[in-house]
This record gives C-alpha cells, sequence and structure tokens, in this order.
C-alpha cells in the first residue's frame, strides 16, 4: 500500500495521539474495550466516568465533538435492537408512560447500547488518529498472523480498486443515457455486476503473476519496521489502566 493512503475516518492533525506507534494505540484500545465488557452492567456511575475517559482521549487527539458524534451513527442498528429488547425480554416488568417494559430488558439495552457506544468511540478515536497503511504495520507488530495482515491489506487496495471500477462503469452507463429507473434498469445492473466480477477477478489474476514474477512467495517484506519506547507505551496504557481501576471499583463498590 502506498504511503499516505488515508480512509475517510482518518483526521490529519499534530497530537500525542497520532504521534503514538500503531501497535501501542491498537493494544490500548482492545484493552480497554475489554475492560468496558467486563464492567458490571449495574455500575452506571462506571460507564460515565469510562465516558470521561473516552472525552479526554478525543480531546487530546484534536477531535472534534461533532465529527466523533457523527461517527457514532455506525451503531445505529444495534441501538434498535436495544430498543425493542424492553418489549421482547420475558421478565418482571415495570410501567413507563402506560408502557409494560421488562426489567431485564432495560437492563440489557442499557448494556448493549453503553458498551457498545463506547466500543464504537474508542475505534473510532483510533482509526481518526491512525492512516490505514500504519493500522496494517501496527498489526504485524503485534504479531497478528501473516497471513491476516495481508488478506486486511488486499481487502483494502482492492476495495478502492473496485470502487473505481464502479465509478468509471456508472458514468459510461450515465453518458450513454441510461437512468436506473423501474424494473427494466434491473437487466442492466445486472449485466453490469456481472462484467464488474469479471474485471475484478481478471485484474486479481493479473496483479498475483506481477507480484510472482517479482519474487513473491506467500509473504510481504517488511519495508517500515515501527518501533516504540517505553514512554509511549506507558502513554498508551493510561487508557485501559485508569478504565481498570473503574471496573475493579464497579464490581467492589
Amino acid at each position: 500500500m502506498g504511503a499516505g493512503h488515508t480512509h475517510k475516518l482518518y483526521r490529519q492533525a499534530a497530537s500525542p495521539v497520532h504521534d503514538l506507534p500503531p501497535h501501542c494505540k491498537i493494544a490500548a484500545v482492545f484493552l480497554f474495550v475489554i475492560v468496558v465488557v467486563s464492567t458490571p452492567r449495574e455500575a452506571v456511575w462506571a460507564f460515565g466516568l469510562y465516558a470521561v475517559l473516552i472525552g479526554t482521549v478525543a480531546g487530546a487527539a484534536r477531535i472534534p465533538v461533532g465529527f466523533l458524534l457523527k461517527r457514532l451513527l455506525i451503531e445505529v442498528p444495534f441501538v434498535a435492537f436495544a430498543v425493542l429488547m424492553p418489549f421482547v425480554v420475558p421478565g418482571d416488568q415495570v410501567h413507563v408512560l402506560g408502557l409494560a417494559l421488562s426489567k431485564n430488558g432495560l437492563w440489557g439495552a442499557w448494556n448493549v447500547l453503553a458498551k457498545g457506544t463506547l466500543g464504537v468511540a474508542a475505534s473510532v478515536i483510533l482509526a481518526s488518529t491512525t492512516d490505514l497503511r500504519a493500522l496494517l504495520l501496527g498489526l504485524q507488530r503485534l504479531k497478528l498472523p501473516s497471513l491476516l495482515v495481508q488478506i486486511a491489506s488486499f481487502m483494502i487496495r482492492y476495495g478502492d480498486v473496485i470502487t473505481d471500477e464502479m465509478r468509471r462503469m456508472s458514468i459510461a452507463r450515465r453518458s450513454r443515457g441510461f437512468e436506473a429507473k423501474g424494473l427494466r434498469a434491473w437487466s442492466v445492473l445486472a449485466k453490469s455486476a456481472g462484467a464488474l466480477f469479471i474485471r475484478s477477478y481478471e485484474r486479481g489474476e493479473r496483479v498475483h503473476l506481477a507480484m510472482v514474477s517479482r519474487g513473491y512467495a506467500g509473504s510481504m517484506p517488511v519495508i517500515d519496521d515501527v518501533t516504540a519506547t517505553g514512554a509511549q507505551w506507558r502513554y498508551a496504557a493510561v487508557l485501559p489502566a485508569s478504565a481498570l481501576v473503574i471496573c475493579l471499583l464497579g464490581w467492589t463498590l
């Protein structure tokens, strides 16, 4: 993947969070999510403190509140699921505004919303402060199986290729006066999808042959070796360590 390849979630800025090595940030977010999931749902105050931690990290990363909230919309399907839980989960019921709601369902909905939102927010901050190439290098540095790293790399690369191919095919259809209206358009769109599959498959074969001709033998060479100092690891550990203290208090208080 070429240098400077970024994604829509990435936000360029000069901040201590951006400067951290990617494997430090990945490990910190992973541990933070594990701690949040391990927190008892009844410790409502603990999730408030987790939100404060996330807000502090977002502030240190210079991520605007609006930018973060907009990216959190990805969890809307989970919100819809959580809203239904008080109505479908069996158990003791309470009446709220004339509605009979399940107590277990209310706690379950809170559990899904609180933990899901915090996990998505931490992931958004990670993606907003780390470009794709750095993320892959971080996963490689954390000893993720090289095959999985390669698959992720190819998915990212060819996702862009296929998207660009779709854009060109769409322009070609419009230049010929095509408009996707009614059932008659389905035939054209189905043929376009088939053509896109064939073009993508053929391009994949050509790229693989080119890689083999250049010495590819099943593993990608490591061009940049990202290292982290002890101070950087300690800085990254502040988030999961603080969350762990809150989690332990949540189980004991």
